[in-house]
């Protein structure tokens, strides 16, 4: 070792107590107040609000962004009566996206026919109604939508799993599925007919 240089002395035990307490002071002071507001629990009571609830209600018209406007759309009914027309328009791509979500959500249950011969049924389960019964035939449009959304009998909801369009054209897809299987040849627009009928001649 060189002469004249020395080591620095060892901190004394009671400077390091000292700076330990400084720099835990100092951490302290680093505590986001972001991580400890107030708020209230789910249904925890409110002393600040006269009802006496810290949940406030929606403002009167409030809508979410996610429903339509329309108010039978949401619901299936006008006046407290189950709406029986489309209330959306009727077109190719509304029948065939009711398709698919049939296929997904119902037809397990209701089969692919919607007789209510699905596969669940054949594994032992509750058999549905069919959508081709004269009571469901001449229900209006908006009971499947009501019983889409509030679910019915055994059958659960489906609205926390399909919007109020998917819902409505599953309705609509309900609807040209009963008559498919209650269509008479009459029904078939004439130059279709014609060709159905040169098909069937031998």
């Amino acid at each position: 070792m060189a002469a004249g240089r020395r080591n620095p002395p060892p901190w004394s035990s009671k400077r390091q107590g000292r700076a330990s307490g400084i720099l835990l002071l100092l951490l302290g002071g680093c505590v986001d107040d972001m991580s400890d507001q107030p708020r209230y629990d789910p249904l925890e009571p409110s002393s600040f609000f006269a009802d006496g609830r810290s949940a406030r209600p929606q403002l009167p018209g409030t809508v979410s962004r996610d429903e339509p406007l329309d108010p039978v759309i949401n619901s299936g009914s006008r006046d407290g009566r189950l709406v029986d027309a489309l209330p959306l328009p009727a077109t190719r791509e509304l029948l065939l996206r009711g398709q698919r979500r049939f296929a997904i959500h119902c037809s397990p249950c209701h089969s692919a026919l919607g007789d209510g011969d699905g596969v669940i049924v054949r594994h032992g389960f509750r058999r549905p109604p069919s959508l081709h019964d004269e009571r469901l035939r001449l229900a209006p449009l908006g009971h499947f939508f009501d019983v889409m959304t509030r679910g019915f009998g055994a059958m659960p909801r489906f609205s926390y799993l399909l919007s109020p369009d998917e819902r409505w054209a599953i309705a609509a897809y309900i609807r040209v599925l009963q008559h498919s299987q209650h269509a008479a040849l009459s029904d078939v627009p004439a130059q279709e007919r014609q060709r159905l009928e040169q098909e069937q001649t031998p």
